[in-house]
């Protein structure tokens, strides 16, 4: 075997953390290597957050004749082509995933090496490409190998009809029912996706809220809401069964017979590969290497581990952030504390659940107050027939500062930015009802809610200023 290739930072995977910290890298001049076993394009953009918001706004768009008869319109004699919806959705999907895997690739031009790759060290690396074997000796390395789904063994008697997010976009045509485990926020956006598309669905799982709603009022009002779309068997230890051209769910007394199951229990790390443990890391009995989440450097060794692999918040915008501090580590000889952005979660499932900050259950219910709004007193949400929206922010007894919210709610996606941005810069209810907000908008639920916080955080009734007003300097 020839001599080791030497390079300044070893990048594994050429998804959004790898390509991120490759931005990092780059910019500090050194040399470096990006490693990925394909296919490329982040999971993002392949199977994960992009080809599933596809699917939610085509079943949206023909979820929309339901309500055309209010305007005197006979939709009777509409019909779907499932088939050209989806492979609408698959041409959406292609799309993207090209796109970010061309980026990879003029990112890292000849410097991208494909294959797959174990340590030796932890800062020498081989490689089993097409070509034969390869060895690598690096200065630092970024692990950025993202996570796969979880297929728990109780389906492998139904293998066959078994479908996972990293495949279902690549089924050439729907079946007429589809059964999901798992109703987290990925479960929960492809069921109802798949639902407003014409498909029979139906889920379980064994949490008692849907997308992982921890404050109680939110998940009743979630499980009210979505049960009128899809099956949702909750907080029950579902069976799976083959049957008769496909799977039986069961559960309670229930039964569900489908032609597919949608396994969406969550994702797996890819660190099993990477010997990490023959390697000299020290690993938990997952095989998970400890690591500072601050600087993304595992133990004291010049190794940083970003994105999905390491399950700490598993979003492409906390990949793209993890990826830069791994990246900007990696390159520097000292690493640095980067502070953490507040939170933000967001299930596309209109009306959206979302969650900002510092969740329900992680508050002390003695030191909080609860601003309330309700989408049946909004007059944006009740043009758009989104009155079950419903919005709780949390804040500060003392000071009234923000401190998380959540929300099942129209528009969501757009105040979990405004309070994520608020939480950010430390804002009070006080202080951002002096901002402008325009009637008729999902917006003002946010004024209203913080309405209600200062009127349950403030005593001086007779000299305060009208809400929302400053004196002039």
């Amino acid at each position: 075997m020839p001599a080791d290739l030497k390079t300044d930072v070893i990048i594994l995977g050429a998804g959004t953390a790898g390509t991120y910290a490759l931005r990092e890298v780059r910019r500090a001049g050194l040399d470096f290597r990006l490693v990925d076993q394909g296919p490329l394009g982040t999971t993002c953009a392949r199977v994960g957050c992009m080809p599933s918001k596809a699917a939610l706004h085509a079943g949206a768009l023909w979820q929309t004749r339901q309500a055309l008869h209010k305007l005197g319109v006979d939709a009777a004699g509409l019909a779907l082509d499932t088939a050209q919806a989806w492979a609408h959705v698959r041409a959406q999907r292609d799309d993207f995933a090209q796109a970010a895997a061309d980026n990879a690739r003029r990112a890292a031009g000849k410097r991208l090496i494909m294959g797959r790759a174990r340590f030796l060290e932890p800062t020498r690396i081989e490689v089993q490409a097409q070509n034969g074997r390869q060895r690598l000796q690096a200065r630092a390395v970024v692990i950025a190998t993202g996570s796969r789904p979880v297929v728990p063994g109780f389906l492998w008697a139904v293998s066959d009809r078994v479908v996972t997010t990293d495949n279902i976009f690549d089924l050439e045509a729907l079946p007429d029912a589809i059964a999901v485990l798992g109703l987290g926020a990925i479960g929960l956006e492809m069921g109802l996706a798949l639902a407003r598309l014409g498909l029979t669905v139906t889920g379980a799982d064994l949490a008692p809220h849907v997308a992982g709603i921890a404050d109680p009022e939110l998940a009743r009002r979630a499980r009210e809401r979505f049960g009128r779309e899809m099956g949702l068997w909750l907080d029950v230890n579902a069976r799976v069964e083959p049957a008769a051209g496909g799977v039986r769910l069961l559960a309670d007394g229930r039964v569900f017979e489908a032609p597919l199951l949608l396994a969406a229990l969550g994702r797996r790390p890819n660190v099993d590969a990477l010997a990490l443990a023959e390697a000299g890391f020290d690993v938990d009995d997952q095989g998970m290497p400890g690591f500072d989440p601050n600087t993304l450097q595992v133990g004291d060794l010049p190794v940083f581990i970003a994105g999905d692999v390491n399950a700490d918040r598993p979003l492409l915008h906390e990949a793209a952030d993890q990826g830069a501090i791994a990246g900007y580590n990696a390159a520097h000889m000292t690493p640095m504390h980067f502070a953490r952005k507040p939170s933000i979660l967001i299930a596309f499932s209109n009306p959206d659940v979302i969650s900002v900050g510092q969740p329900y259950d992680a508050l002390e219910p003695d030191q909080v107050v609860t601003g309330t709004a309700d989408g049946g007193s909004n007059g944006r949400t009740r043009i758009l027939d989104a009155t079950s929206s419903l919005l709780h922010v949390y804040a500060d007894r003392r000071s009234g500062r923000l401190l998380g919210a959540a929300a099942v709610s129209a528009g969501g996606e757009h105040l979990a930015h405004l309070l994520a941005w608020a939480i950010k810069r430390g804002e009070t209810a006080k202080s951002l009802l002096t901002m402008p907000f325009y009637h008729p908008t999902v917006e003002e639920m946010l004024q209203t809610a913080l309405q209600e916080i200062v009127r349950k955080t403030t005593t001086d009734t007779v000299d305060a200023l009208p809400f929302g007003l400053e004196f002039m300097e």
